[in-house]
Parts: C-alpha cells; sequence; structure tokens
C-alpha cells in the first residue's frame, strides 16, 4: 500500500510560520546577496561611465582636434576598450557633439533654476556670468565655441541652435528686467547680450588649465569688468580682486621677467 501524500500546509500555519522566521529587508536582499544591482543603481553608474567618456572625449578633442582624434586614443585614456566607447555613444560624431550639448547645458544652468527672493536681475546676471565663464574655461569650451565648423547634420544642428538661442534670450530677458528694476543701465539689451556673448566665448581660444588664474578667478574678473567697465573710480569704490588673484599674477610676472633676464 502506497504512503498517504502528506496535504499542503495550511494558510494560517504558514502565517505563522512567517511571523516566526520573517523575510530578510529588501535591501539586504537586494545589496548583499544579488549579484545584480538596483536598477536605479544601475543607471546611476551608467550616467557616471558616460559622463567619463564625454569628459575624455572633450579633453582630447580640444588637445589634438576633432580629426585628428581616434576613438582609440580616447579609450586609451579611460584605460578601456574601444567597444566601451560605443556602448555608450554611436560613433565620434556624436561623442563631440555630447561634448558641446553638455556645455551650453552648464552655461543654462543658472536661467533654469529658480530666482531667490530680493536678488535683483543684476545679481542673477552676474551669477550667470560666473557659469558661462567656467563652462567656456571647461574642457567643454573649444567644442562649444567651433560648434558650427563641424559640419553637423541638420538635426544636430537644430539642438545646437536651440540651446544658444535659449541662452541667448536668457541674458536679454535679464539685461531688460535689469532695466526695469534699475539695477542695469543698458540702452540695447540685444546688442549688450551680443557683446557679453561674444568675450566670454572668446575666453575658449586662449585660456589654458595651467595659466596664473583659474577658471573661477577669470570667472570673477569678467563680472568686475562687466559691472564697472572702464569708468575711472576712487579707491573706495574700485572692486577688490579675488583672494588669491593678486599673488599669481605675481609669480607669472615674476616668471616672465626671469625669462627676459
Amino acid at each position: 500500500m502506497l504512503p498517504r501524500a502528506r496535504s499542503a500546509p495550511h494558510e494560517s500555519h504558514m502565517k505563522a510560520a512567517e511571523k516566526r522566521h520573517p523575510a530578510p529587508p529588501s535591501e539586504i536582499v537586494s545589496g548583499e546577496i544579488s549579484p545584480w544591482p538596483a536598477r536605479r543603481a544601475t543607471q546611476r553608474s551608467r550616467d557616471v561611465k558616460r559622463e567619463a567618456v564625454v569628459r575624455a572625449a572633450a579633453r582630447a578633442f580640444n588637445a589634438r582636434g576633432y580629426h585628428n582624434t581616434s576613438i582609440e586614443e580616447i579609450a586609451a585614456a579611460l584605460n578601456v576598450t574601444k567597444p566601451t566607447i560605443y556602448y555608450y555613444v554611436a560613433n565620434k560624431e556624436q561623442l563631440l557633439l555630447e561634448c558641446i550639448l553638455t556645455g551650453l547645458e552648464r552655461v543654462l544652468e543658472p536661467f533654469r533654476r529658480p530666482r531667490a527672493p530680493g536678488v535683483s536681475a543684476r545679481e542673477h546676471l552676474n551669477e550667470m556670468i560666473r557659469h558661462y565663464a567656467q563652462a567656456i574655461a571647461s574642457e567643454y569650451g573649444g567644442c562649444m565655441v567651433r560648434a558650427e565648423d563641424f559640419g553637423f547634420a541638420p538635426e544636430s544642428m537644430a539642438r545646437i541652435k536651440q540651446l544658444k538661442s535659449e541662452i541667448d534670450q536668457g541674458v536679454r530677458r535679464l539685461l531688460e528686467e535689469g532695466a526695469r528694476d534699475g539695477s542695469i543701465d543698458t540702452e540695447d539689451p540685444k546688442m549688450t547680450a551680443f557683446a557679453l556673448a561674444g568675450a566670454l566665448n572668446w575666453i575658449a581660444h586662449w585660456y589654458r588649465e595651467n595659466q596664473s588664474m583659474t577658471a573661477a578667478e577669470i570667472a570673477d574678473a569678467f563680472v568686475r569688468i562687466f559691472n564697472c567697465g572702464l569708468t575711472p573710480r576712487t579707491d573706495a569704490a574700485r572692486v577688490p580682486p579675488p583672494v588669491g588673484s593678486r599673488q599669481r599674477r605675481a609669480r607669472a610676472g615674476d616668471a616672465v621677467s626671469s625669462k627676459l633676464r
């Protein structure tokens, strides 16, 4: 005679067992036992790696030029293989496009943040100038200012022009608001915006990371120039330079003098 099959445990018995031996917390299961990280952590890791690829490409394009830089060289700078680069971008042109878009998005950051109560249009404009100058002085600046020279496809060029137009309109809007609240004196916001952008964009043509002034100090210098202009001022009215900038300029001057002696 066959042994009698054991019946399935009653639901109440199963619940009682769960109370005696509760399941471990989900974070322990996913973080310590499962070899697959949570989806959010995986996406975050991918974003960080993709950003590193774009930054390495921007540095290589600035150092050697876009056409003289290969995907292999960018991969070597990151100690990865060529297929790894292609996991994040389709081709070298997309990599260049990402360099430009990343820089433009940095310039746009202060425009997209809500302005704190009591902050004038001029103060907001000064913040924009600092962001703009530091973005142009970063590894992305060289690609940003030469965007029109690379022969992008029409749809890619349209994305670049859209962001540049957003920056231009944002600067003009701040100038117009400043004229209304009395914090800015400008008779022609459009021409003033062109002058600001032209001066800031030119930083990419002469700035190098190993110079005596940092990108932040150059940004502060541009804020002083745009705010004070060339009008003579008394010593009491002069805006003091950032801490450390005098010493850096002095060291740079001493280095030049020693080469000439």
